[in-house]
């Protein structure tokens, strides 16, 4: 049964091209069983026509603030009656208005007013998605629990192509319902346990300095981010300080030795770890108790090799266990990956080239390849939630293949 079946959703409709995907999207939600109560902004009836949607959703359209035909106070009994609040498309300038809090029509009021799960379908040209203006407001958005999905790469209006487009009808649907699926715990990871790790650690040279590296933690996050929303207990150990999100277990750590304690401690009682924090290779042999001064000369560091997580996971995981390895590369990036993943013994080893522009470390998006025992899974450059569920599909796809009910593991 869909778990849009009973729900009520209002389906926001911007002004954009990609407004037109929005009238399959009403009629499906509507047959899954769905209250719609669509509400358009001005410029979206440049686009269609509020006709094609009173026909389609399940009450007429609502548009204004002041609209004394409606509830009088509709922005504020829309956000309260709902249980999903979905935009598609969601224009650059929604993304705007939304982080920023500026409540200027019905929709953005709607969702200011809101507690429910909001997920938003973006779709804008290239050009605009990839501005860091946009990519700073869709960070911003996800780090308040916002679920976003796309936007897909294809051709655009005007006749260019690239990342922007608006995901298909069936596809923001999917995402609908797996949104409300995870708020109930029956999304399609429901029944697993997953350990996610994320950061780079930091290893003291002195009460002030630190060997470090330049992961942001972003792809870890996404991953407990989209596992949680799939269903998932999440445990989330982290060297990257974020806002707290609900449904996931945070485990603050520092060092590498303080994570792998920490991943000893949590793996034995997960189904899936997914090892995407960037940890230390090596570590001072002694921490100086006092900062080190630049007039006392340059100071001997003498360095020992950190703890091999992953290979310690390797070694004494559980039959049913499934893991997933990392590897960020800047050269001979498949060859380097396929050795880490032989040698570590992970199910599946996921490879990204961090030389690359706009892949991996501090990047909002990322561009991957999964490497399994039989086949390589390749994802273009993404926002690093969409390569977050292409590893989480690749999860499942592995231990369907290994038998592995995990509908069964918990009963």
């Amino acid at each position: 049964m869909s778990a849009l079946r009973g729900r009520r959703v209002v389906l926001g409709v911007c002004g954009g091209i990609a407004a037109y995907k929005a009238v399959q999207v009403c009629r499906l939600m509507v047959a899954a069983g769905a209250h719609v109560s669509v509400v358009m902004t001005d410029a979206a009836t440049n686009f269609v026509g509020e006709s094609t949607f009173d026909a389609l959703a399940s009450e007429p359209v609502r548009r204004s603030l002041f609209d004394h035909s409606s509830a009088p106070i509709s922005h504020t009994q829309l956000g309260q009656n709902a249980d999903l609040v979905v935009v598609a498309p969601a224009t650059a300038k929604l993304l705007s208005a939304y982080a920023n809090g500026f409540s200027h029509d019905l929709l953005t009021n709607v969702l200011l007013a809101t507690t429910a799960p909001v997920l938003l379908c973006p779709a804008m040209h290239t050009e605009m998605w990839q501005h860091p203006a946009v990519l700073d407001n869709v960070a911003v958005l996800r780090s308040r629990g916002v679920h976003l999905r796309g936007p897909a790469t294809g051709p655009l209006a005007g006749g260019d192509e690239g990342p922007g487009r608006l995901v298909e009808p069936e596809e923001v649907v999917a995402a609908a319902e797996e949104v409300l699926a995870g708020s109930t715990g029956s999304g399609d990871l429901a029944g697993l346990r997953v350990l996610v790790t994320a950061g780079g650690t930091r290893e003291p040279i002195d009460p002030v300095r630190f060997l470090g590296n330049r992961s942001s933690g972003k792809q870890g996050h996404a991953l407990a981010r989209r596992a949680r929303d799939r269903g998932a207990e999440v445990v989330l150990v982290s060297t990257a300080t974020f806002a707290p999100e609900q449904g996931i277990e945070v485990v603050p750590v520092d060092t590498a030795s303080q994570m792998h304690a920490a991943v000893m401690e949590h793996s034995p009682g997960c189904d899936v770890v997914l090892m995407a924090a960037a940890v230390a290779d090596f570590t001072p042999v002694a921490v100086a108790d006092h900062k080190l001064k630049k007039r006392d000369g340059v100071p001997a560091i003498e360095l020992e090799p950190t703890v091999d997580i992953l290979g310690s996971l390797g070694e004494c995981r559980q039959p049913q266990q499934t893991l997933v390895g990392f590897a960020a590369e800047t050269a001979d990036v498949l060859d380097n990956a396929e050795a880490k993943r032989v040698s570590k013994g992970v199910d599946l080893l996921v490879a990204n080239d961090v030389s690359a522009e706009g892949v991996g470390f501090e990047h909002d998006t990322n561009e991957v390849v999964i490497l399994a025992p039989d086949a390589r899974t390749r994802v273009p450059l993404a926002d690093k939630a969409t390569v977050a569920d292409a590893v989480l599909d690749a999860v499942l796809d592995q231990r369907a293949r290994r038998g592995v009910d995990h509908s069964e593991e918990r009963s």
